[in-house]
């Protein structure tokens, strides 16, 4: 018979490989999203909805440190474009990912 501490313990093993699937998935991300990110600064690009699809899509993966810093990157960058939706970025992205 298992006491609830050992139940807890196999409980978080069986998370250990989906962690480890989400920091690798979150990597791969990091690698596609850099780039455009890199691509929108340096061409100084003004394109409200390619800046918003990107932004879109790093807020899925902001839980890895390394997408966080691009996500605030080119939020930092957008807010001279386009400050009202910067800001709604950012209050998404504290609704998904930062403790209350």
């Amino acid at each position: 018979m298992q006491t609830e501490e050992t139940e807890y313990q196999n409980l978080l093993k069986g998370f250990t490989p989906i962690v480890a699937s989400m920091k690798q998935i979150a990597e791969e991300a990091v690698k596609i999203y850099a780039p455009q990110v890199e691509a929108i600064i340096q061409t100084q690009s003004t394109d409200n909805q390619r800046i918003e699809r990107v932004l879109d899509g790093m807020l899925d993966f902001c839980f890895a440190d390394k997408m966080r810093r691009q996500f605030k990157k080119l939020c930092r960058y957008y807010y001279t474009i386009n400050p009202q939706a910067t800001a709604e970025y950012i209050l998404t992205y504290k609704d998904l990912w930062e403790n209350e």
